[in-house]
């Protein structure tokens, strides 16, 4: 990385608060981690965005938390219109029906056994990788899902907060 501010995120210091908090709100839907985010502007590396994402995350409730998940759509079905979404679930494109019905029903099972979608990184992975993953996910207690959600919103974070630092 950079040890001085790139354009994008030169640009993203410069918006106001409201603007800022927009774009924050693409990254994460949680308004406690945008909070904090925005509370630490200007960013004068890369590196310390990431670290006030990681900071962040780790001061998140149980209810923060469920509200930067519920920003996000089920592995499987993208959002329609949403470029961010499509992108980070490209992973499933080229699926097959008998996987992508699969993942629909593991991702109800788990839905209704933690309140919440199934949340995994998935930029990169392949379906096959997020249904095994679900798989192992779904034993875990409450605590332990929550915990390990916690760790993939702060990875999917870093990528899109590395898109806004690279402006696009």
């Amino acid at each position: 990385m950079t040890s001085s501010p790139t354009p994008g995120l030169t640009r993203f210091n410069a918006l106001d608060d409201s603007a800022a908090a927009a774009e924050l709100h693409e990254v994460c839907a949680s308004s406690a981690w945008g909070g904090k985010l925005l509370a630490q502007r200007p960013f004068t590396t890369v590196e310390s965005l990431f670290s006030a994402n990681e900071s962040a995350m780790a001061e998140l409730t149980a209810e923060d938390l469920g509200e930067a998940m519920g920003g996000h759509a089920p592995i499987g079905r993208p959002k329609p219109g949403d470029p961010t979404s499509a992108r980070e679930q490209r992973g499933m494109a080229g699926a097959s029906e008998e996987l992508k019905n699969e993942l629909l029903e593991l991702n109800l099972a788990y839905q209704e056994k933690f309140g919440h979608v199934f949340l995994i990184c998935a930029t990169g992975a392949t379906g096959e990788f997020m249904r095994d993953a679900v798989r192992v996910r779904i034993d875990n207690s409450p605590e332990q899902e929550r915990e390990t959600a916690r760790g993939e919103l702060v990875k999917i974070n870093k990528i899109r907060l590395t898109r806004l630092a690279e402006g696009e």
